[in-house]
């Protein structure tokens, strides 16, 4: 059988140091960790607002459990969907400015359940080269026409619009870009595929949380109406420290992916006790403004060390704050260094960013504290002269 010559795949990809492997973590998710045993300074998580290991937040997933148990049971459409999704649904519709919200059971199933069921044979979706793979996936799967556009770039975007003939015609991005953390330009994006009656679609999942009032995310970071910004998804398993997503629109979209987003459709709904979770989550949100000030604060000193250093960060006034590197074997042997020294900070390689841009994807928590950032930054300048060339 050697069609499928597993073995010789998996040994090109250690060679070429693009290898996976999973750590094995005990605890909850905080600064400090431990991973395969050892006690570690951990600069990778999505927790951006330090929520997913919150007190009040435990405390209403215990509770919820007491009233509607474990599980989801069956899908939203059979008998899975309870009164604690219901309200979780409509409190993010208001906190979103949207119409209505539906619920899925993660980021990656929102973004294939809407698109394919927005768009078909005749349609044409356009992407951003860096968007998120489910992005990608969801529109290579559609049936659409696929066409993706330079990184940010309004300009040719505008083109591929002007050339296209689709019945349909959806522009598609992430709000902030997960692997370089910078923000699209929405209010542009905006105003283009109106002006070409195309359909906007943010997947927020990065700002949901960290940017705008009261964490409202990007849309509200650009004040986009539902009009401007039609279809706004986001995730709450990174700042609001649950799991899940959402999709916030219409009362039009909302109904039609009920009735033809098949990722929505055909799966058990979210267990209720995680909806109970996360409505606890969107109060500690709304009324904790220092979690997104202290983050900014950690943001700006890390920024300004780095400065110091002469370490490359790419642009990102995000959490997200990626160092880049170059190639994958540098990418490595920094963040083996860093581990050396007790910290962890995740080698982002091929393909999940593209050949020569490996990186270091440092992100913080509003948990993390400024002694902590100037422990990294030691370690940092400690590697770079270890590794000279990573910080060339």
């Amino acid at each position: 059988m050697t069609a499928f010559a597993l073995e010789t795949a998996l040994a090109e990809r250690r060679a070429q140091s693009l290898y996976r492997q999973r750590l094995l973590v005990d605890g909850p998710q905080a600064p400090e960790l431990v991973i395969d045993g050892q006690r570690c300074l951990a600069f990778c998580s999505n927790d951006y607002l330090g929520l997913a290991n919150h007190p009040d937040v435990v405390a209403a997933f215990k509770q919820a459990t007491d009233v509607y148990g474990v599980g989801g049971g069956a899908s939203h459409l059979i008998v899975g969907h309870s009164r604690a999704h219901h309200q979780l649904e409509e409190e993010l519709a208001e906190f979103t400015g949207r119409s209505r919200v539906l619920l899925f059971s993660t980021g990656y199933m929102a973004n294939l359940g809407v698109i394919s069921a927005l768009l078909g044979s005749g349609d044409a979706v356009f992407q951003d080269r860096l968007n998120h793979a489910s992005l990608l996936d969801a529109g290579r799967l559609s049936g659409a026409r696929f066409q993706r556009y330079l990184h940010a770039d309004c300009d040719n975007l505008a083109q591929r619009l002007t050339r296209s003939t689709a019945h349909r015609k959806l522009v598609v991005t992430d709000g902030v870009f997960s692997m370089d953390g910078n923000i699209a330009p929405l209010r542009e994006l905006s105003a283009l595929t109106r002006s070409h009656d195309a359909w906007l679609m943010v997947d927020d999942a990065h700002g949901f949380g960290c940017l705008g009032n009261e964490g409202r995310g990007c849309a509200d970071h650009f004040d986009l109406s539902q009009d401007d910004l039609p279809v706004l998804m986001g995730t709450l398993g990174k700042a609001f420290g649950t799991a899940g997503a959402f999709v916030a629109g219409s009362e039009a979209l909302i109904e039609t992916l009920i009735q033809f987003a098949r990722t929505y459709i055909y799966t058990t709904a979210m267990p209720p006790a995680v909806a109970e979770a996360t409505r606890a989550s969107l109060s500690i949100v709304r009324k904790g403004s220092w979690r997104r000030e202290h983050l900014s604060t950690l943001i700006q000193r890390f920024r300004a060390g780095c400065e110091t250093l002469g370490i490359p960060l790419m642009a990102s006034s995000t959490p997200i704050q990626p160092i880049h590197v170059g190639s994958a074997d540098r990418a490595l042997a920094m963040s083996r260094a860093l581990a050396d020294s007790g910290i962890l900070v995740t080698a982002i390689r091929p393909p999940t960013v593209p050949q020569g841009s490996a990186r270091l994807r440092v992100t913080f928590s509003a948990t993390h504290t400024q002694e902590q950032v100037d422990r990294l930054l030691t370690a940092l300048e400690q590697v770079a002269r270890k590794v000279p060339e990573v910080a060339a």
